[in-house]
């Protein structure tokens, strides 16, 4: 099992290298010119030049590529060209807020979607079967900017009942110490037992979860119905039947844990999928994440920002799969 992971660990570091280096090249053949973007507007053409210079444009493009690389390996991921700040302290910044939005994202998919492919692989052909099937199919097909949409007019113009977006309300802002611990509100909260601020975050955060998180919902269901419908066609299942063994015992403690597998590769490498599709909701919901910057990042072809927020997806997927894989490895069942 060691020489599986080392393997898959090597493999990882060679992809996300190849990752790098399409990026960059691809930054780079883009038509813009970083130079002026970096001094600003109406720069002189000495300017640009003095620009082009300090920013290392003026060097052959492979010596620009090993120089990133350098700079990579000290954690220096380049200055914005719009804002002049380190990349990877405004990915640091904004970061733990999407993070969290698609943590809670995946327990929504968990808490909705096992219980959905559950009771469609229990009722099997029955209505119940047929909507779980048309729910799934639904979840993954319609886009999030829409179902975003659709859950703002009924939720917070018909109904009133959630917020229209942000991460708090401008009345806890203006009147709580918004505590700044590690970055994630709801731990932060937590740590400083402010609850009003816990409660008010918690209310922000369950229509932009729930729309990030309705993917990860129809894949999960789709997966634990075919995944329980196969294991409930076993030989053992089979056995266990008759020697006389409720069939909730058979379905809870026999069939549903040996489907976990199935269902934990397609949460992890959803996941990677949702951290880096939360731009959409993040602007409809005004959700001080990622999202934002990768937009501005791209409207405005900032390269240096472009290529960081690449690399954090790309590590991200690579880190889910390591983790997919070892924890498939773990199954007695399967070949290394």
């Amino acid at each position: 099992m060691l020489n599986f992971i080392t393997r898959r660990v090597f493999l990882s570091i060679f992809s996300l290298f190849g990752v790098i280096l399409i990026t960059f090249m691809l930054v780079r053949v883009i038509p813009s010119d970083p130079a002026s973007q970096w001094a600003g507007g109406r720069v002189t053409p000495e300017q640009a030049e003095v620009a082009r210079k300090e920013l290392g444009l003026d060097k052959p493009i492979y010596i620009q590529f090993g120089y990133y690389i350098r700079d990579l390996l000290k954690g220096n991921l380049g200055y914005s060209l719009m804002t002049h700040q380190p990349v990877i302290k405004e990915l640091k910044r904004r970061f733990p807020a999407t993070l969290e939005l698609v943590l809670f994202s995946c327990f929504f998919a968990l808490i909705i979607g096992l219980p959905l492919g559950l009771l469609s692989a229990k009722a099997k052909n029955s209505w119940i079967d047929h909507f779980g099937r048309f729910f799934s199919i639904g979840a993954v097909s319609i886009p999030s900017f829409w179902s975003a949409l659709v859950l703002q007019l009924i939720f917070f113009s018909i109904l009133k009942i959630l917020p229209y977006g942000g991460q708090l309300s401008t009345k806890v802002i203006l009147f709580q110490d918004v505590p700044h611990v590690t970055g994630f509100m709801f731990l932060d909260s937590l740590i400083t037992g402010n609850f009003a601020i816990l409660k008010d975050f918690l209310k922000h955060l369950i229509l932009p979860a729930i729309c990030v998180g309705a993917y990860t919902i129809g894949l999960v269901a789709r997966m634990t119905r075919s995944a329980l419908l196969e294991i409930l066609s076993e030989d053992y299942i089979k056995a266990a039947r008759s020697y006389g063994l409720t069939e909730r015992l058979i379905l809870y403690s026999y069939a549903l844990k040996n489907s976990l597998g199935p269902t934990t590769t397609v949460v992890t490498l959803a996941m990677g999928y949702a951290l880096m599709n939360t731009f959409l909701v993040e602007s409809i919901f005004s959700w001080p994440g990622i999202g934002k910057y990768v937009a501005n990042a791209v409207t405005c072809l900032d390269y240096p920002a472009i290529i960081g927020i690449t690399i954090l997806g790309a590590c991200a997927y690579i880190i889910l799969n390591l983790i997919t894989d070892i924890i498939i490895s773990l199954d007695p069942r399967v070949k290394l």
